[in-house]
């Protein structure tokens, strides 16, 4: 099975995690997420039945965390 794992420093670590947390319960067809804290890093474990399926998952979390941050910066949010 296809996987990976990025690790993603951000000082926004806790709004981000806590925008996409709802989204790690939901199923992502033949694809399986974790999504942890580390510190200020947020760790994102992709696993997958086929590349196609990794692909459009990584896809699909990225952007999330993305927007996530895009957020923050405009908010001015800063955790800790």
């Amino acid at each position: 099975m296809p996987r990976a794992t990025l690790r993603l420093a951000t000082p926004h670590a806790p709004a981000v995690m806590g925008a996409l947390f709802p989204e790690v319960g939901r199923e992502i067809p033949r694809s399986r997420v974790k999504l942890t804290r580390d510190g200020e890093d947020i760790v994102l474990d992709v696993e997958a039945s086929d590349l196609g399926a990794l692909r459009a998952a990584l896809n699909s979390y990225l952007r999330w965390i993305e927007i996530s941050e895009e957020i923050s910066n405009m908010v001015g949010e800063q955790d800790g």
